[in-house]
Protein backbone atom coordinates (compact mmCIF):
# COMPACT_ATOMS: atom_id res chain seq x y z
CA UNK A 1 0.00 0.00 0.00
CA UNK A 2 1.52 3.42 -1.23
CA UNK A 3 2.78 5.78 1.78
CA UNK A 4 0.11 8.90 0.93
CA UNK A 5 -2.75 6.18 1.01
CA UNK A 6 -1.74 4.94 4.68
CA UNK A 7 -1.23 8.80 5.59
CA UNK A 8 -5.09 9.32 3.80
CA UNK A 9 -6.65 6.40 6.12
CA UNK A 10 -6.30 7.75 9.70
CA UNK A 11 -6.94 11.08 8.31
CA UNK A 12 -10.33 10.01 6.96
CA UNK A 13 -11.21 8.43 10.36
CA UNK A 14 -10.55 11.10 12.48
CA UNK A 15 -12.35 13.81 9.92
CA UNK A 16 -15.62 11.46 10.28
CA UNK A 17 -15.17 11.71 13.97
CA UNK A 18 -15.30 15.15 13.68
CA UNK A 19 -18.48 15.67 11.19
CA UNK A 20 -20.22 13.25 13.52
CA UNK A 21 -19.56 15.11 16.40
CA UNK A 22 -20.40 18.84 14.89
CA UNK A 23 -23.48 19.45 12.59
CA UNK A 24 -25.55 21.14 14.74
CA UNK A 25 -28.87 22.51 12.86
CA UNK A 26 -28.32 26.31 12.24
CA UNK A 27 -31.25 27.24 10.52
CA UNK A 28 -33.12 26.54 7.38
CA UNK A 29 -32.12 26.66 3.89
CA UNK A 30 -32.52 30.42 2.34
CA UNK A 31 -34.93 31.14 -0.79
CA UNK A 32 -33.25 31.36 -4.07
CA UNK A 33 -36.24 33.33 -4.94
CA UNK A 34 -34.21 36.77 -5.48
CA UNK A 35 -31.70 35.35 -8.00
CA UNK A 36 -31.57 37.67 -11.57
CA UNK A 37 -31.21 34.27 -13.59
CA UNK A 38 -30.54 30.80 -13.62
CA UNK A 39 -27.69 28.85 -15.23
CA UNK A 40 -27.41 25.03 -16.09
CA UNK A 41 -30.63 24.51 -14.49
CA UNK A 42 -34.84 25.96 -13.96
CA UNK A 43 -35.07 27.92 -10.89
CA UNK A 44 -34.58 25.96 -7.84
CA UNK A 45 -36.56 26.12 -4.34
CA UNK A 46 -35.69 24.94 -0.81
CA UNK A 47 -39.05 22.66 -1.37
CA UNK A 48 -38.06 21.34 -4.70
CA UNK A 49 -34.77 20.45 -3.54
CA UNK A 50 -36.34 18.49 -0.10
CA UNK A 51 -34.68 14.62 -0.28
CA UNK A 52 -31.60 16.06 -1.77
CA UNK A 53 -28.59 17.30 0.36
CA UNK A 54 -27.40 21.02 -1.24
CA UNK A 55 -24.34 22.79 -1.11
CA UNK A 56 -24.80 26.09 -1.95
CA UNK A 57 -21.52 28.02 -2.92
CA UNK A 58 -21.02 31.72 -3.24
CA UNK A 59 -18.58 32.70 -5.92
CA UNK A 60 -17.32 35.55 -7.93
CA UNK A 61 -15.34 34.86 -11.28
CA UNK A 62 -12.52 37.05 -10.81
CA UNK A 63 -12.30 35.93 -6.60
CA UNK A 64 -8.85 33.52 -6.77
CA UNK A 65 -9.71 32.22 -3.53
CA UNK A 66 -13.00 30.72 -4.69
CA UNK A 67 -11.22 29.66 -8.05
CA UNK A 68 -9.08 27.33 -5.94
CA UNK A 69 -11.78 25.42 -4.62
CA UNK A 70 -13.66 25.32 -8.34
CA UNK A 71 -11.80 21.93 -8.62
CA UNK A 72 -13.26 20.63 -5.68
CA UNK A 73 -16.60 21.84 -6.54
CA UNK A 74 -16.28 20.14 -9.83
CA UNK A 75 -15.15 16.97 -8.54
CA UNK A 76 -18.24 17.12 -5.25
CA UNK A 77 -20.77 17.46 -8.50
CA UNK A 78 -18.89 14.34 -10.68
CA UNK A 79 -19.62 12.41 -7.82
CA UNK A 80 -21.79 12.94 -5.56
CA UNK A 81 -24.64 14.38 -7.89
CA UNK A 82 -26.21 10.54 -8.48
CA UNK A 83 -26.46 10.13 -5.08
CA UNK A 84 -28.29 13.09 -4.02
CA UNK A 85 -25.91 16.35 -3.91
CA UNK A 86 -27.38 19.24 -5.65
CA UNK A 87 -24.86 22.07 -5.71
CA UNK A 88 -26.00 25.80 -6.34
CA UNK A 89 -23.31 27.78 -7.14
CA UNK A 90 -24.81 32.05 -6.06
CA UNK A 91 -22.70 34.02 -8.07
CA UNK A 92 -22.78 37.30 -6.58
CA UNK A 93 -20.51 40.10 -8.33
CA UNK A 94 -17.84 42.40 -6.64
CA UNK A 95 -16.93 44.47 -9.65
CA UNK A 96 -19.21 46.30 -12.16
CA UNK A 97 -18.70 43.73 -15.08
CA UNK A 98 -19.04 40.91 -13.15
CA UNK A 99 -23.00 42.13 -13.28
CA UNK A 100 -23.34 41.33 -17.18
CA UNK A 101 -25.30 37.83 -17.48
CA UNK A 102 -23.33 37.32 -21.09
CA UNK A 103 -19.80 37.38 -19.20
CA UNK A 104 -21.23 35.41 -16.64
CA UNK A 105 -22.32 32.49 -18.62
CA UNK A 106 -19.16 32.59 -20.79
CA UNK A 107 -17.18 32.07 -17.65
CA UNK A 108 -19.60 29.23 -16.36
CA UNK A 109 -18.60 27.57 -19.57
CA UNK A 110 -14.92 28.17 -19.85
CA UNK A 111 -14.51 27.19 -16.10
CA UNK A 112 -16.06 23.95 -16.83
CA UNK A 113 -19.04 24.26 -14.02
CA UNK A 114 -22.07 21.99 -14.74
CA UNK A 115 -24.00 21.83 -11.69
CA UNK A 116 -26.99 24.63 -10.94
CA UNK A 117 -26.11 28.68 -10.94
CA UNK A 118 -28.48 31.26 -9.24
CA UNK A 119 -27.25 34.73 -10.83
CA UNK A 120 -27.62 37.23 -7.45
CA UNK A 121 -26.42 40.31 -9.42
CA UNK A 122 -28.75 42.66 -6.97
CA UNK A 123 -27.50 40.91 -3.69
CA UNK A 124 -30.66 39.58 -3.11
CA UNK A 125 -29.85 35.61 -1.92
CA UNK A 126 -26.51 37.24 -0.25
CA UNK A 127 -28.43 39.23 1.62
CA UNK A 128 -31.43 36.15 2.27
CA UNK A 129 -28.24 34.21 3.80
CA UNK A 130 -26.73 36.73 5.48
CA UNK A 131 -23.76 35.83 3.82
CA UNK A 132 -20.22 38.11 3.78
CA UNK A 133 -17.68 36.28 1.93
CA UNK A 134 -16.35 35.05 -1.43
CA UNK A 135 -15.97 31.77 -1.04
CA UNK A 136 -18.68 30.50 1.01
CA UNK A 137 -20.08 27.28 1.43
CA UNK A 138 -23.27 26.41 3.15
CA UNK A 139 -24.59 22.42 3.73
CA UNK A 140 -27.85 21.56 4.13
CA UNK A 141 -29.77 18.27 5.04
CA UNK A 142 -32.28 16.50 3.09
CA UNK A 143 -34.96 18.29 5.12
CA UNK A 144 -33.72 21.46 4.46
CA UNK A 145 -32.07 22.46 7.61
CA UNK A 146 -28.45 24.08 6.92
CA UNK A 147 -25.68 21.59 8.79
CA UNK A 148 -22.40 22.98 8.41
CA UNK A 149 -20.66 26.28 6.52
CA UNK A 150 -17.09 27.17 5.98
CA UNK A 151 -15.74 30.30 4.78
CA UNK A 152 -12.87 31.18 2.50
CA UNK A 153 -10.09 28.34 1.36
CA UNK A 154 -9.70 24.90 2.71
CA UNK A 155 -11.68 22.49 5.01
CA UNK A 156 -12.05 20.47 1.69
CA UNK A 157 -11.66 17.11 3.23
CA UNK A 158 -13.83 17.97 6.42
CA UNK A 159 -16.37 19.56 3.86
CA UNK A 160 -17.00 16.53 1.79
CA UNK A 161 -16.59 14.05 5.28
CA UNK A 162 -20.11 15.91 6.07
CA UNK A 163 -21.60 15.54 2.42
CA UNK A 164 -21.32 12.17 2.77
CA UNK A 165 -22.59 11.98 6.16
CA UNK A 166 -25.61 13.62 5.26
CA UNK A 167 -25.88 11.98 2.22
CA UNK A 168 -25.59 8.51 4.46
CA UNK A 169 -28.25 10.09 6.70
CA UNK A 170 -30.47 10.75 3.92
CA UNK A 171 -30.43 6.85 2.93
CA UNK A 172 -28.22 7.17 -0.13
CA UNK A 173 -26.10 3.89 -0.85
CA UNK A 174 -22.83 3.40 -3.11
CA UNK A 175 -21.37 6.77 -1.00
CA UNK A 176 -17.61 5.08 -0.65
CA UNK A 177 -15.72 7.22 2.03
CA UNK A 178 -12.80 8.24 -0.20
CA UNK A 179 -11.96 11.53 -0.89
CA UNK A 180 -11.81 13.57 -4.33
CA UNK A 181 -8.33 14.10 -5.47
CA UNK A 182 -8.58 16.86 -8.19
CA UNK A 183 -5.22 17.77 -10.34
CA UNK A 184 -5.90 21.90 -10.53
CA UNK A 185 -3.68 23.92 -13.01
CA UNK A 186 -3.06 27.35 -13.60
CA UNK A 187 -5.13 30.25 -11.47
CA UNK A 188 -6.90 27.21 -9.40
CA UNK A 189 -3.51 25.98 -7.80
CA UNK A 190 -3.85 26.27 -4.01
CA UNK A 191 -1.18 28.74 -3.10
CA UNK A 192 2.02 28.56 -1.31
CA UNK A 193 0.83 29.72 2.18
CA UNK A 194 4.26 29.45 3.73
CA UNK A 195 6.03 32.19 1.25
CA UNK A 196 2.76 34.21 1.26
CA UNK A 197 3.57 37.71 2.40
CA UNK A 198 1.60 39.99 -0.11
CA UNK A 199 -2.02 40.83 0.59
CA UNK A 200 -4.79 41.45 -1.93
CA UNK A 201 -4.58 44.60 -3.03
CA UNK A 202 -7.22 47.22 -4.53
CA UNK A 203 -6.11 50.36 -7.03
CA UNK A 204 -9.56 51.64 -6.87
CA UNK A 205 -9.62 54.84 -4.33
CA UNK A 206 -12.73 52.95 -2.40
CA UNK A 207 -10.27 50.04 -1.20
CA UNK A 208 -6.81 50.41 -1.78
CA UNK A 209 -4.18 50.63 0.69
CA UNK A 210 -0.03 50.62 -0.13
CA UNK A 211 -0.08 53.40 -3.15
CA UNK A 212 3.12 55.60 -2.85
CA UNK A 213 1.62 59.04 -5.11
CA UNK A 214 -1.60 58.57 -2.70
CA UNK A 215 -3.56 62.42 -3.28
CA UNK A 216 -7.04 62.56 -2.15
CA UNK A 217 -7.81 65.43 -4.54
CA UNK A 218 -7.21 63.53 -7.59
CA UNK A 219 -9.92 61.13 -6.82
CA UNK A 220 -11.69 60.58 -10.30
CA UNK A 221 -9.37 62.74 -12.33
CA UNK A 222 -6.91 62.27 -14.96
CA UNK A 223 -3.59 62.90 -13.76
CA UNK A 224 -0.09 62.05 -15.03
CA UNK A 225 1.94 60.05 -12.17
CA UNK A 226 5.61 60.43 -12.90
CA UNK A 227 6.50 56.95 -11.07
CA UNK A 228 10.50 56.15 -11.10
CA UNK A 229 10.73 55.19 -7.56
CA UNK A 230 10.66 51.53 -5.92
CA UNK A 231 8.06 51.00 -3.94
CA UNK A 232 8.65 49.30 -0.18
CA UNK A 233 7.62 45.96 0.04
CA UNK A 234 3.49 45.84 -0.80
CA UNK A 235 3.93 49.04 -2.04
CA UNK A 236 2.60 50.17 -5.70
CA UNK A 237 2.86 53.49 -7.62
CA UNK A 238 1.64 54.41 -11.22
CA UNK A 239 3.58 55.84 -14.28
CA UNK A 240 2.10 57.83 -17.18
CA UNK A 241 -1.51 59.10 -16.85
CA UNK A 242 -4.29 57.19 -15.20
CA UNK A 243 -7.71 57.98 -13.52
CA UNK A 244 -8.37 56.13 -10.01
CA UNK A 245 -11.71 55.55 -10.23
CA UNK A 246 -14.02 54.12 -6.53
CA UNK A 247 -12.80 50.52 -7.68
CA UNK A 248 -10.02 50.80 -10.47
CA UNK A 249 -7.20 52.47 -12.25
CA UNK A 250 -8.31 53.81 -15.76
CA UNK A 251 -5.56 54.21 -18.14
CA UNK A 252 -5.79 57.44 -20.37
CA UNK A 253 -2.72 57.73 -22.66
CA UNK A 254 -0.74 54.61 -23.70
CA UNK A 255 2.44 53.20 -22.14
CA UNK A 256 0.98 53.69 -19.00
CA UNK A 257 2.58 51.32 -15.74
CA UNK A 258 1.78 49.97 -12.38
CA UNK A 259 4.68 48.63 -10.51
CA UNK A 260 3.94 46.53 -7.13
CA UNK A 261 6.88 45.24 -4.54
CA UNK A 262 5.64 41.67 -3.18
CA UNK A 263 6.37 38.59 -1.72
CA UNK A 264 4.84 35.43 -3.33
CA UNK A 265 5.21 32.40 -5.26
CA UNK A 266 2.33 34.05 -7.65
CA UNK A 267 1.15 37.61 -9.31
CA UNK A 268 -2.40 37.51 -10.38
CA UNK A 269 -3.93 40.67 -11.44
CA UNK A 270 -7.94 41.58 -12.17
CA UNK A 271 -8.09 43.83 -15.13
CA UNK A 272 -9.36 44.24 -18.49
CA UNK A 273 -10.36 46.94 -21.49
CA UNK A 274 -12.56 49.38 -21.02
CA UNK A 275 -15.91 49.14 -22.06
CA UNK A 276 -16.06 49.28 -26.37
CA UNK A 277 -12.02 49.29 -26.03
CA UNK A 278 -10.13 47.44 -27.99
CA UNK A 279 -7.59 44.38 -26.82
CA UNK A 280 -4.52 45.90 -24.87
CA UNK A 281 -0.96 44.46 -25.73
CA UNK A 282 1.08 44.70 -21.95
CA UNK A 283 4.56 43.34 -21.26
CA UNK A 284 5.19 41.90 -17.47
CA UNK A 285 8.50 42.62 -16.19
CA UNK A 286 10.34 40.75 -12.98
CA UNK A 287 13.24 42.61 -11.47
CA UNK A 288 13.42 44.78 -14.29
CA UNK A 289 13.56 41.80 -16.97
CA UNK A 290 11.09 39.05 -18.50
CA UNK A 291 10.04 36.93 -16.35
CA UNK A 292 11.56 33.98 -18.26
CA UNK A 293 10.17 30.20 -16.52
CA UNK A 294 8.45 32.30 -13.70
CA UNK A 295 5.86 33.65 -16.22
CA UNK A 296 2.25 32.82 -15.22
CA UNK A 297 -0.16 31.45 -17.77
CA UNK A 298 -1.49 34.83 -19.48
CA UNK A 299 1.83 36.07 -20.51
CA UNK A 300 4.99 33.83 -22.22
CA UNK A 301 8.47 34.10 -21.24
CA UNK A 302 8.93 37.21 -22.47
CA UNK A 303 6.20 38.95 -20.66
CA UNK A 304 3.98 39.73 -23.01
CA UNK A 305 0.22 39.48 -22.94
CA UNK A 306 -3.05 40.60 -24.30
CA UNK A 307 -5.59 42.27 -22.29
CA UNK A 308 -8.81 41.18 -24.23
CA UNK A 309 -11.48 40.64 -21.53
CA UNK A 310 -12.37 41.54 -17.66
CA UNK A 311 -10.92 38.96 -15.71
CA UNK A 312 -8.22 37.39 -13.87
CA UNK A 313 -4.81 37.16 -15.27
CA UNK A 314 -1.94 35.37 -13.84
CA UNK A 315 1.13 36.99 -14.87
CA UNK A 316 3.79 35.52 -12.67
CA UNK A 317 4.21 31.69 -10.98
CA UNK A 318 8.02 31.92 -9.07
CA UNK A 319 9.27 27.58 -9.07
CA UNK A 320 12.73 28.84 -7.04
CA UNK A 321 13.01 30.23 -3.89
CA UNK A 322 10.53 32.78 -3.43
CA UNK A 323 11.49 36.62 -1.90
CA UNK A 324 10.95 39.97 -2.21
CA UNK A 325 10.57 41.24 -6.17
CA UNK A 326 9.66 43.97 -8.12
CA UNK A 327 6.97 43.62 -10.47
CA UNK A 328 5.71 45.66 -13.37
CA UNK A 329 3.61 45.87 -15.86
CA UNK A 330 3.61 48.14 -18.99
CA UNK A 331 0.37 48.89 -21.14
CA UNK A 332 0.69 49.47 -24.55
CA UNK A 333 -2.23 51.62 -25.60
CA UNK A 334 -4.61 53.48 -23.56
CA UNK A 335 -7.76 51.92 -22.68
CA UNK A 336 -6.73 49.59 -19.42
CA UNK A 337 -8.72 49.26 -16.69
CA UNK A 338 -6.51 47.54 -13.42
CA UNK A 339 -8.86 46.64 -10.39
CA UNK A 340 -7.04 44.17 -7.84
CA UNK A 341 -4.02 42.52 -7.13
CA UNK A 342 -4.15 38.92 -5.80
CA UNK A 343 -0.96 36.73 -4.39
CA UNK A 344 -0.51 32.98 -4.23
Amino acid sequence: MADEELTRRPLRSILHHRSEDRLPDEGALAPFSRATAWLNSPPLTPDGLRGRVVLVDFWTFTCVNWLRTAPYLRAWHAKYAGAGLTIVGVHTPEFGFEHELPTVTDRVRRLGIEYAVAVDSDYGVWGDFANQYWPAVYLADASGRLRYHHFGEGEYAMTEMVVQQLLHDAGATGVDGELVSPQPRGLEVAADWATLRSPETYLGYAQSSGFVSEIDGLYDQSHDYPGGGEPSLNEWDLAGRWTRARDAAHLDRPRGRIAFSFQARDVNLVMGPAPGAAAVPFQVLLDGRPPGDAHGTDVDAEGRGLLDAQDTYQLIRQHDRVGPRLFEIEFQAQGAEAYCFTFG
